[in-house]
């Protein structure tokens, strides 16, 4: 090659885009406070973005302009909707152009009206690929299995599209479930009653009826029993209708009791079942009931398993490099124990 083709090689990898917008106000937003959202562009895309009136050119490698210009252009459409953009919607429109390299989709068929979860504080948007998949199966089958590590939405989403079919009155009640199974203590010893007693196991629950409902109105539905919130061996001998029904932390259901769970599901009722296989802490010798039912009924009609892993995790970079860090550990024992046929 010569070096006037190298040169006009690498011109053509640097070359300019330019986008025209025709609302100045919605310009304003897409670009937000003192440019803030250009920045976090700038910085996860490694381009340099410039505003001039209604224009904004987009400086950098060709293939990382032309994803600047899908987020960009997705963004402002999501504006155009209605649909407030600040920078959990950014990130959530940065990771889809990631997904969706190879994809006909854009961010906005991702992240527009039929993907937001609505409730009534505030609406839910997806913010990765995989979390538009897991509320499209929420929206469109009646039992959902959400698997993967923490920090990805899974029990976030499922709580907040409860909380929605509640308030549009499609089901009568939310239940929400989990075993009361935790490493070196027995709930028997923890003191105060059976509420006080389960309250820090399902603490992530009240968040999430608090971010969507307000603490008020939350507190209100427990007492009147609309939402009902229970160890999962409360769940013996039940028929649960016209119920959203939640369970939690599925992994360290034996799979007795998930066979005994998923038996309660009555007329009308839709079941999100979340958990992290990687995180049993079930006795030695008893067998996970989310392994076991996910590997039984994946497959059958009107139910969904949708996997998770650690680039879908949104709470921080951070969480997701632990995660990461900690699969790749995983998966060097499992390569040393199928060497020598023992633990490390």
């Amino acid at each position: 090659m010569t070096s006037e083709n190298a040169g006009k090689k690498e011109k053509s990898k640097a070359e300019s885009l330019r986008l025209e917008f025709d609302n100045n106000g919605l310009l304003q937003e897409l670009c937000g406070m003192h440019d803030a959202h250009l920045q976090q562009i700038e910085e996860r895309l490694a381009v340099q973005v410039v505003t001039k009136g209604n224009q904004i050119a987009i400086l950098g490698n060709v293939d990382q302009a032309n994803k600047a210009k899908i987020v960009l252009e997705d963004l402002y459409e999501l504006l155009q909707n209605g649909i407030t953009v600040g920078p959990p919607q950014v990130e959530a429109a940065l990771r889809f152009s990631d997904g969706l390299i190879n994809s006909r989709l854009r961010p906005s068929d991702l992240m527009g009206e039929n993907a937001v979860i609505a409730t009534p504080l505030k609406k839910i948007i997806p913010r990765s690929v995989q979390q538009h998949v897991y509320v499209n199966a929420l929206k469109q089958s009646h039992l959902v299995f959400g698997v993967g590590p923490a920090g990805t939405g899974k029990t976030f989403l499922a709580a907040s599209y409860a909380v929605s079919l509640l308030a549009a009155k499609q089901i009568d009640k939310i239940i929400v479930t989990r075993p009361v199974v935790e490493a070196g203590e027995s709930l028997g010893f923890l003191p105060g009653s059976l509420e006080e007693k389960i309250d820090p196991y399902l603490r992530p629950i009240f968040d999430v009826l608090q971010d969507t409902i307000g603490p008020d109105r939350s507190k209100e539905l427990l007492e009147k029993n609309v939402i009902e919130i229970a160890p999962l061996a409360y769940m013996r001998g039940r028929t649960l209708n016209n119920a959203f029904v939640l369970l939690d932390e599925a992994q360290n259901a034996t799979d007795m009791q998930m066979k005994m769970f998923l038996t309660r599901l009555g007329d009308n009722a839709r079941a999100a079942i979340t958990g992290d296989p990687s995180q049993v802490d079930l006795r030695k010798g008893q067998r996970s009931g989310l392994r076991d039912s996910v590997n039984v009924l994946e497959g059958l009609r009107d139910i969904e398993v949708i996997r998770f892993n650690e680039a879908d995790v949104v709470r921080s970079t951070l969480v997701s490099r632990i995660v990461q860090a900690y699969d790749e550990r995983d998966r060097q024992i499992d390569m040393k124990l199928e060497e020598d046929g023992s633990p490390l």
